[in-house]
């Protein structure tokens, strides 16, 4: 599958998210590739939603990573700091990338070489103007059509 939209405001980016929340499933990772401010934790905070998140989302910038309950777990990484698996691994983050169980959302993912490949949805987001975001996604089976 692959898919663009555009979104206009923060609204319509979660609400990317939360349309991707049911082809997620346990196991699953969502690389999120785009500058900073466009978007990428708005996305997840949708992704959180659909998935029955009651927890506020926030950026897990300073801890790297924050954890989420809902209809099955929500981890969501932010590797802006992080250059390789080796580093990942020595803060016990390795064991998200596939996790165990739940969905592993990830920011940044292409600062450590690897996460990209091993993803099961790719959302690429580029800025058009100061509101407007171009949404690119690819993988996943069922994510726009119905």
């Amino acid at each position: 599958m692959n898919k663009t939209i555009i979104a206009r405001t923060p609204a319509e980016m979660e609400e990317i998210g939360a349309n991707l929340a049911p082809t997620m499933d346990n196991r699953m990772v969502i690389s999120l590739i785009g500058p900073l401010g466009s978007g990428k934790t708005t996305l997840v905070k949708g992704l959180a939603r659909g998935l029955l998140v009651t927890d506020i989302v926030v950026s897990p910038s300073y801890l790297l990573a924050r954890e989420y309950q809902g209809r099955i777990a929500l981890h969501h990484i932010d590797a802006y700091r992080i250059s390789t698996l080796e580093e990942l691994a020595e803060v016990g983050l390795d064991e998200l990338l596939p996790p165990t169980s739940g969905v592993t959302a990830v920011e940044w993912p292409s600062r450590v070489e690897g996460i990209v490949d091993l993803s099961d949805i790719i959302v690429r987001i580029e800025l058009l103007d100061h509101q407007a975001r171009r949404v690119g996604i690819s993988g996943g089976q069922h994510f726009g059509t119905s």
